[in-house]
């Protein structure tokens, strides 16, 4: 993207020899270049997104964690289970 900004910057420098207007333009070209923040790093990853687990052993824990969870979340909430199996089922 920077190097159309300064091939049309340069462009427009050339043109504007003979024109007064070009050169105008040529400035407020970098001009909102810079300003709209030309090295702003890239958004970060999603947060959902975990890494993946070094170890067969680390991927098992996580596992297993994952599994009392569920097994835990349904005997907790019976009445949410069945309604979410009724909505997935429709």
């Amino acid at each position: 993207m920077s190097v159309l900004i300064v091939a049309a910057t340069l462009t427009l420098a050339v043109l504007g020899t003979g024109n007064h207007l070009y050169w105008l333009a040529a400035v407020a070209l970098l001009w909102l270049y810079l300003r709209s923040g030309r090295g702003t790093p890239p958004p970060p990853p999603p947060p959902g997104a975990a890494p993946p687990p070094d170890t067969y052993r680390a991927y098992r824990d996580r596992r297993d964690r994952q599994a009392r969870w569920e097994r835990r979340y349904r005997r907790e909430r019976p009445h949410e289970i069945r309604r979410q199996q009724r909505e997935k089922s429709r």
